[in-house]
C-alpha cells in the first residue's frame, strides 16, 4: 500500500546473528514447546548425547512423530534453528567480553541442539539428500572441535593463550555459523518443494489448500523465507491453480500466498516469467468472479506496484495491461461490499499512480475523482483512516493534472478534503497515528496543487480551510507532532494566500508566509502549545 514509510523487513537465516520469527501459537502452547527444548539439550549435556531409551518400542516426547505433516517438520525446523542461531550470536557476545566459562557452556548447548536438529531433521526425512548429509557432518565436526576447544580454554589463565585461542575460535564459530545457514536453507528447501510438489500433482482440494495454506504460514516468517518459496517454484504452482477452472474455490487463497511471495525480487520475477500480470489482468476484469477473488488479486497488484520497491520498476508487461487493471480496479472501487475489499483495491490504484503517470490520465477518463469522493461519504467502503490514506494518495497524484480542479468542485471534494485535514487517530495505536498523519499531510498536498486554479483556491477559502492549515501549523499536537504534516500544511497556506491574500491574517502572514519557507518551519516546529 501507498505510504510514506519504508517498509521494514524480517531478519532473515542467513547470518546465524539474526534472529528468525518463529510461527505464532498460543503462549501457553509455545512455552510448553519451549521447555521441551530447554529440558531435552540439559538431558543432552548430563548424557553427553547419549540416548535415553534403547527400547526401540519406548516412545520419548523427545522424539519427533515420522507422521507429522510438511508444516510441523518446517515449524520443527524453525524452531531448532531459532534456539541455534541465538546460541551462536550469545557465543560471539561472549567472546568478545572474554568470558571463557560462558563461551564453552553456549558452546556445549549449541553442540546438542545441532544434534537434535540433525536428528529430528533425519527422522522425518529418513533419508536426506546427499548435499544436505554434507552440511550435517560438517556442522557436527565443527560443533564438537568448538566444544572441545573452549573446554580447553576454562582450564587455563594463560592470557596469552586465550588470546591466541580467541581468533581459531571466533574462525570456527563463524564456520559453524556458515555450515549451519547453509543445511537450514537446503532442508527448509527440500520440505517446501514437498509443498509445491502437492500443489502441482494432486487433485485433491483438501491436500492442495493445506499446502497452500502451509506456504501462507511459511511466508509470515520474512523474506528469506519468501526467497526460498520463490526459488522452489511456488509462484508457477500457484498460478497454474489460478488458471484452472476446477480450482475456483481455491484461487482467493492461491492470490493471497502469491501476495505475500511477492514482497522479494525473486517472487516478482518468477510471475513476470509466467505472464502473472495478463493472468491477474483477467481475473481482475471478469465480474463475473467472486469479489473475494478479485480482491486477492487487487492485493497481488498492490504488491508488486509497491514504491517501495526499486525492482518493480521494470515490469514491461505491467504497462501492457494497465488500462484494463485499472479500470477493474475502480470498478472494485465503486461497488465494493466492504471497508477490506475498497482498502485492497484503493491501495492497489494509488500504488499504480507512482508507478506511471499514465494511470492518473486513466482514472480522471473513468471518472475516478467522482467514485473516490462518493466513496468517502460511505462509511461502509472508507471506513479507517488506512482506505482514506489510499483515496488522498490517488487524489493527490491526479491534482497533478490541470482538468482535476473542476472535476473536484463539481464533486464537492474540498469538503471531503478539510474533512480529512481533521483526521485523527481514535487510538495512540502508532501504525494509525501514522495512517492519520498521512492522511493530512496528502490532504494538504492535493489542496496546494489544486489551488493553481483559482476557483479551488477561492473555494478553499470560503470553507475555511486557511484556519485549519494555521492551526495544524502551529498547534504540533494537532498535527500529532509531524514535520511532514507541517511543511505540507505552509505549502498549501503559500499556494493559498498567492490566491487569496486576503484570507491571511498580517501576524500570521508575517510568521508563515512571508518568511522562507524553511524558516516558517523551523519557527512551527520549535512551538510551545501555549504558542497558540
Amino acid at each position: 500500500m501507498a505510504s510514506s514509510q519504508g517498509t521494514s523487513h524480517i531478519p532473515s537465516l542467513a547470518s546465524p546473528t539474526q534472529r528468525m520469527h518463529l510461527i505464532h501459537v498460543d503462549s501457553v502452547h509455545r512455552w510448553m514447546e519451549d521447555l521441551r527444548y530447554m529440558t531435552e539439550v540439559e538431558c543432552m549435556c548430563i548424557l553427553q548425547s547419549k540416548p535415553i531409551s534403547v527400547d526401540e518400542d519406548a516412545q520419548s516426547e523427545l522424539i519427533i512423530n515420522p507422521e507429522h505433516t510438511v508444516r510441523d517438520n518446517l515449524q520443527t525446523l524453525l524452531k531448532r534453528a531459532f534456539i541455534i542461531s541465538s546460541e551462536l550470536t550469545k557465543m560471539f557476545q561472549k567472546l568478545e567480553k572474554n568470558r571463557w566459562q560462558r563461551v564453552h557452556s553456549t558452546a556445549v548447548r549449541a553442540n546438542c541442539h545441532v544434534r537434535s536438529l540433525v536428528n529430528e531433521y533425519n527422522s522425518f526425512t529418513r533419508n536426506s539428500p546427499p548435499e544436505i548429509q554434507k552440511y550435517e557432518k560438517a556442522l557436527l565436526e565443527k560443533c564438537m572441535e568448538l566444544t572441545i576447544i573452549t573446554e580447553r580454554c576454562i582450564h587455563t589463565e594463560d592470557e596469552y593463550f586465550l588470546m591466541s585461542m580467541k581468533d581459531s575460535i571466533h574462525e570456527i564459530l563463524t564456520s559453524v555459523g556458515e555450515s549451519f545457514s547453509h543445511m537450514i536453507d537446503m532442508a527448509l528447501a527440500n520440505e517446501i518443494q514437498v509443498l509445491v510438489r502437492q500443489i502441482e500433482l494432486s487433485d485433491n482440494m483438501y491436500t492442495i489448500g493445506t499446502a497452500i495454506s502451509s506456504l501462507l504460514g511459511l511466508t509470515q516468517e520474512g523474506a528469506h523465507l519468501c526467497r526460498i518459496i520463490a526459488k522452489e517454484g511456488a509462484v508457477v504452482a500457484l498460478f497454474k491453480i489460478c488458471r484452472q477452472d476446477c480450482f475456483r474455490c481455491l484461487c482467493a487463497h492461491a492470490l493471497r500466498t502469491l501476495a505475500s511471495i511477492c514482497c522479494v525480487e525473486e517472487g516478482i520475477s518468477q510471475l513476470e516469467k509466467v505472464d502473472g500480470i495478463l493472468c491477474l489482468a483477467d481475473i481482475l476484469a471478469d465480474e463475473t468472479n467472486p469479489e473475494e477473488m478479485r480482491a486477492e488479486a487487487a492485493a497481488v497488484v498492490a504488491q508488486i506496484t509497491s514504491p517501495h520497491y526499486t525492482f518493480t520498476q521494470h515490469l514491461g508487461s505491467f504497462l501492457e495491461n494497465m488500462e484494463d487493471i485499472v479500470t477493474a480496479l475502480i470498478k472494485l472501487c465503486q461497488h465494493a461490499s466492504s471497508g477490506e475489499v475498497f482498502l485492497l483495491a484503493s491501495a492497489a490504484l494509488a500504488n499504480i499512480t507512482f508507478f506511471d503517470t499514465m494511470a492518473c490520465e486513466i482514472l480522471l477518463q473513468l471518472s475516478a475523482v467522482r467514485i473516490l469522493f462518493e466513496a468517502c461519504r460511505d462509511r461502509k467502503r472508507v471506513d479507517t483512516p488506512y482506505s482514506k490514506d489510499q483515496v488522498v494518495t490517488v487524489l493527490a497524484n491526479i491534482s497533478v493534472l490541470d482538468q482535476c480542479a473542476s472535476e473536484v468542485i463539481q464533486e464537492r471534494g474540498i469538503e471531503c478534503l478539510l474533512e480529512m485535514l481533521f483526521e485523527k487517530p481514535s487510538t495512540s495505536n502508532p501504525p494509525e497515528v501514522a495512517a492519520c498523519e498521512r492522511v493530512q499531510q496528502k490532504a494538504a498536498v492535493t489542496l496546494a496543487r489544486l489551488s493553481r486554479d483559482p476557483v479551488v483556491a477561492h473555494t478553499a477559502t470560503k470553507l475555511n480551510c486557511v484556519p485549519r492549515l494555521i492551526e495544524l501549523c502551529r498547534s504540533p499536537t494537532e498535527r500529532s507532532n509531524s514535520d511532514s504534516v507541517l511543511v505540507a500544511c505552509l505549502a498549501a497556506l503559500r499556494r493559498l494566500a498567492a490566491g487569496c491574500p486576503e484570507s491571511i491574517d498580517d501576524s500570521d502572514f508575517q510568521q508563515l508566509i512571508k518568511p522562507r519557507l524553511v524558516d516558517s518551519f523551523l519557527l512551527c516546529s520549535n512551538m510551545e502549545e501555549s504558542f497558540v
